[in-house]
């Protein structure tokens, strides 16, 4: 599953619709950094269309990942304010949806409902990560560990196909 659903499955359709104008599509080279380990970020990111490499400096830069459509970039820094910690660079040319950190701050500190609803989305798609992880480092054959295979909890598929329809929406808009 992609981590975009999660956010797409709380948020209302004027949240989404904000989210809409709110953003900019931006091209990304093949071999460029959309976000630099230990730099500053300035945007969340949507990937559109293309692929990114995960790699981390402690690991002699080491791809970790593959990041592709469907993938949202740069929630943990947004959530905690600290650099990042990896490296993601396009594989191919790529389109990303940025949504600039101010004017989504800007957004959450004065819209109290769409606060709620993304701030429960992040923390609904970090758990389900952390999940994942812990069962991939615990041997669990329930799943393989890729976040195409976490199964959210039964209350959050029911906003899933809402979700899927608004990301294939979005999808098919910037790609004309």
């Amino acid at each position: 599953m992609k981590k975009a659903l999660y956010i797409l499955a709380e948020l209302s359709d004027r949240d989404f619709e904000w989210l809409i104008s709110a953003g900019q599509q931006r091209t990304i080279a093949p071999g460029h950094a959309l976000i630099q380990e230990g730099g500053s970020i300035d945007a969340l990111y949507l990937i559109i269309s293309g692929s990114f490499a995960v790699c981390v400096a402690a690991l002699d830069n080491k791809e970790v990942a593959q990041l592709a459509p469907g993938e949202l970039v740069g929630e943990m820094s947004f959530v905690d304010d600290r650099p990042p910690s990896a490296t993601v660079q396009a594989i191919e040319e790529s389109i990303v949806w940025c949504i600039p950190r101010l004017i989504l701050g800007t957004k959450l500190s004065q819209d109290v409902a769409f606060s709620a609803h993304f701030h429960r989305a992040l923390a609904i798609l970090l758990s389900d990560r952390l999940r994942s992880t812990v069962n991939r480092m615990g041997g669990s054959t329930e799943q393989d560990g890729s976040i195409d295979d976490i199964r959210p909890n039964p209350k959050v598929m029911e906003g899933l196909e809402i979700a899927k329809v608004r990301l294939e929406w979005l999808f098919k808009r910037l790609r004309s």
